[in-house]
């Protein structure tokens, strides 16, 4: 029964098969369980629960304000939308190594497939924006191995901000992060095609890359990512991006014209909705309740 399957499957090998494949591995930014069941309904393997995404949908800005308790919501509620590979930005880890620790038990008992850590201190940035502040290595690789020690399957992804220095010391802390025990590499904001080759030359071991849009990094296809060798590409924001300015046009529109119907033809039917959100299965946990009928009209 769909309501059963949070926990069927161990996410964490079920990703770590998906890196071992030729090639590499598109991942779907979401953020919020309806968004987690649409990409998984079109096909995709593994999601990514973006801390930028987050906040944005929460109204707040991507500097470390949210709360661990509001992620650790969004994360149950996308498990048990999708029931697929989930990697999850912690950010800086909401706190010092023992609250990283405790939120890392937590995730791993949930059931996510990858805890991703940066080494920024707060107030953290996006990761394409400047004047980051970074941790000592010593410190970061404290709270990897903080991380691999509070969890039993989970994956630890170690994102370096480094690259604002140079291509080079971003490198030197992925190689140390990776000495520490991170199962997966993230450099952010890599600047060039050059850079990317850079690092796929020097870390060794699963690495992921961030195809966000509006950033530092060059538009980048699939097909290129596999040729350079990532393993995992993300595309954390975009979905939010669209589904945000749609939304805008249409509260607009609304309000301007006092009706809905100029966005008709682009919602969803109530039918194609239902479809989503398996309406008629939750319905089958109670015989008592009568199969609803679609209007055909809508």
């Amino acid at each position: 029964m769909y309501l059963s399957q949070a926990h069927d499957l161990n996410h964490a090998s079920t990703l770590i098969q998906a890196m071992a494949r030729e090639g590499s591995l598109p991942v779907a930014g979401v953020y919020n369980p309806l968004s987690a069941k649409l990409a998984k309904d079109q096909g995709f393997e593994a999601l990514y629960l973006s801390g930028a995404a987050l906040s944005a949908s929460l109204a707040l800005p991507d500097l470390g304000v949210m709360t661990s308790d509001e992620l650790i919501y969004a994360v149950r509620g996308i498990l048990r939308a999708s029931n697929l590979p989930l990697i999850v930005d912690c950010d800086t880890g909401y706190g010092e190594i023992l609250n990283l620790m405790t939120l890392s038990r937590t995730l791993d008992d949930m059931g996510v497939a990858a805890i991703q850590i940066e080494d920024q201190i707060m107030p953290k940035k996006c990761g394409h924006l400047n004047d980051k502040r970074l941790t000592t290595v010593e410190d970061m690789c404290r709270k990897i191995v903080a991380c691999k020690t509070s969890t039993e399957k989970t994956l630890v992804c170690a994102r370096t901000d480094a690259g604002q220095l140079s291509i080079d010391e971003a490198i030197n802390r992925a190689i140390a992060y990776r000495k520490a025990g991170a199962d997966i590499i993230f450099v952010e904001a890599l600047r060039s095609t050059s850079d990317m080759q850079k690092v796929r030359e020097n870390v060794d071991g699963p690495l992921l890359a961030n195809m966000t849009e509006f950033g530092i990094t060059p538009e980048t296809s699939m097909e290129a990512w596999e040729k350079l060798g990532f393993e995992l590409v993300i595309y954390p924001v975009s979905a939010l991006r669209v589904a945000a300015a749609a939304m805008n046009d249409f509260y607009k529109s609304l309000k301007q014209n006092g009706s809905a119907l100029k966005f008709k033809e682009q919602m969803m039917t109530r039918g194609e909705l239902y479809e989503v959100i398996d309406y008629h299965v939750y319905e089958e946990l109670d015989k008592n309740i009568v199969k609803s009928t679609v209007p055909t009209s809508d």
